[in-house]
This record gives structure tokens, sequence and C-alpha cells, in this order.
């Protein structure tokens, strides 16, 4: 890959950033047209059933499209959506060299790749790949399970608790890993915690200290049914749209609907995620304590592990642990971390990495 090509890569990956919080369920793309050695056009995908990162960029660039080259984060599509093919498009504006990161995972847009070199135009693909798959993680795993990517994260002491014996818990982590964890929350389509944490905290599940593009990510807590509901949760100060996922429904359940928060019915798990996967919530944060934690872990249903190690120690056997569930008896059993990420935030120790289970 020549220096240049990896200038322009750099350049539509940071545009591809920008649709954070706006194009799911469809994948953060960017794209750039370089004409002359210089960039002709550029743009980025900003929300579904607006035009493509593709056809923002060959728009902007105009005439300037006639023997230029396309840089793109992702396979250009190749089918019909909610917008014609971006491949027709390319091939009517005269490029003849396109160059993109990531294959496109889904069966229905692949085949770009073939399409624009059956018209006589350079491709060349799985270029820079590793960064911009890791941005569209959440769409990748959703075209493949068909479910949210749903990452767990807690603050915890060196001794993995979340919470003393009496349930206190902030601030167990210094104020660099909470900004840390409200850049996550800019990044999500939803904020989960659950029915503890609300009776306990009552957070506000907001973005603070962080710059969201587009509307706040959803608030939902999972309990069982419908908690007392009181005037002063934060979850119904009407700041952004707020949700109770529910296994039965009760009186109380129609106060916090009369509050503006939406209760749904659910049975499992894997039906709040499939709900939010039909509503195009792709990117799932979850914030519980020990219990919905655990609850994740043991469905095998949390994708990545996020933890804010403090330098203190809690002890205690009533404080809450970041598993509080049935846990593992072999430790052949136990799920562990891939490609981890660790670093510094002020005196906290940032553990990150992908969460693999045993078969």
């Amino acid at each position: 890959m020549e220096q240049a090509d990896k200038r322009w890569l750099h350049r539509v990956l940071t545009l591809a950033r920008r649709g954070i919080g706006t194009t799911h369920p469809n994948p953060r793309v960017g794209a750039v047209v370089v004409a002359g050695g210089e960039i002709a056009g550029e743009g980025w995908h900003e929300c579904p059933g607006l035009p493509h990162a593709e056809i923002m960029a060959l728009q902007k660039a105009g005439e300037r499209t006639r023997d230029a080259t396309l840089y793109v984060t992702l396979e250009p599509c190749a089918a019909q959506g909610r917008t014609p093919p971006c491949t027709e498009a390319i091939i009517a504006a005269g490029v003849v060299r396109v160059v993109y990161a990531s294959n496109d995972p889904s069966p229905q847009m692949a085949g770009g790749a073939d399409v624009l070199r059956a018209h006589g135009i350079e491709v060349q693909g799985s270029v820079f790949a590793a960064q911009t798959d890791k941005l569209n993680r959440p769409f990748f795993h959703f075209i493949r399970t068909g479910r949210p990517y749903v990452i767990a994260k807690a603050a915890v002491s060196l001794d993995g608790k979340l919470a003393t014996g009496g349930g206190r818990s902030q601030w167990i982590s210094g104020e660099q890993s909470r900004r840390h964890a409200h850049r996550l929350r800019a990044e999500s389509d939803v904020i989960i915690a659950g029915a503890g944490t609300l009776r306990r905290d009552n957070p506000s599940l907001n973005v603070r200290h962080a710059r969201r593009r587009g509307q706040p990510p959803l608030r939902a807590v999972i309990c069982s049914e419908a908690p007392e509901f009181k005037s002063d949760y934060k979850l119904a100060d009407g700041t952004a749209l707020s949700r109770l996922y529910v296994k039965k429904t009760s009186k109380q359940g129609a106060m916090w609907q009369q509050a503006g928060v939406e209760v749904v019915q659910i049975t499992t798990l894997e039906d709040v995620l499939r709900h939010l996967a039909d509503e195009g919530r792709l990117a799932v944060l979850l914030e519980g304590g020990g219990r919905l934690h655990a609850s994740f872990f043991e469905a095998k249903l949390a994708d990545e592990l996020v933890l804010y190690q403090a330098p203190i120690l809690i002890g205690g056997q009533e404080a809450t642990s970041l598993w509080h569930g049935l846990g593992i008896n072999q430790l052949s059993d136990a799920p562990h971390l891939t490609d981890i990420e660790r670093r510094r935030l002020g005196d906290d120790q940032l553990i990150r990495g992908r969460i693999v289970y045993p078969d």
C-alpha cells in the first residue's frame, strides 16, 4: 500500500466516525474522491435513508470524478436498499480506481468490488481493515448473529467489587475513568441498567463530558416487574427516550407509562436484544449491577468487557461482585478476554477486551 493510500484511508476513517450515534442499523462509512493528489469531494453516511458516503463524495467532486480515485471505509454496495446501489454511481462518475478497507458482510449488499472490476475499474480491497472493522463492530456483529453488540462496563475495586456491603458504589473509579465511560455512552444506541441500580442509585443514564451526535441513547431498565414509581426518578425526566423491560405487567407499569416511560413486556434477555435490533439499536452498553451483569454473562450475551479497576480494596461477604450470580464450577468453563487493551486512566487501570465463551 502506498503512503498516499494510507493518508486517504486515515481521512475516510475520520469521516466515518462522524456517523457514530446516527447511522445504525446501517454501517458507519466515510468516503473521499481524490483527483490530482488532492481531495475533490468527501462525505460520510449520516443516517438511514440519506445518501451513502460515496454518493456524497461524488456529488461534491462534480466533474472532477473523471479518472479519479475513490477511497471508502466499506466495500461499495451492489444492491438496492433504501437508496440505489453505490456501484452504479461510481461507474457513471468515471472513477478509475477504488480503494476500500472492510469487506461488506451483508449478503444482500456485498459484491460491489466484483461489479466495479467487471466495468474495468481497478479495485483494491481489505486495506486498513482492522481499524474500520473495529469501528463497525456492532454492525458486523448484527449481520452475523442478528442481535446487538453488548459491552458490559463496570468500575471495580482491586478485589473485583462493584459496591460495598451497604450498596455504596459512588465513586469507585476516578474522574478520568468516568469521562471515558461517558465517551462509551456517546457511542451507544442504548444504555441498560437493572432494577436494583434504578432503586439504589436513581441514575440519569445520559451522556455528559462527551460529544454526542444525534438523539441521546435510549435509557432502558430490565426488571421482573415495574418498580414502585416515584416522581423524582431521573429515568422519567423527559430528557431522553426511556423504557422499562418487564416480565409481567402491573399497576406500577401504568404509572411509569403515564410519566412518559415506555413499558415493554419480555420473557428473556434474548427478547430484549431482539426488540432493540428490530429498532436498529445495535450498540448496547450494559451498566447494571452484579446481578444484571451475571445474567448476561451466564446467557453468553455480553460481547465485550470494559473494566475501570481502581486501586482500592472493599472486601466483605456482602459486597457486590462483578459476576454476582451462579458463576462457574470448572476453570475450563470460564469465559476469557481476547484483543485485550490495558492503559492507565489517572490512578485507575482500564482493562478492555472481547469476551470469548467456551463451546
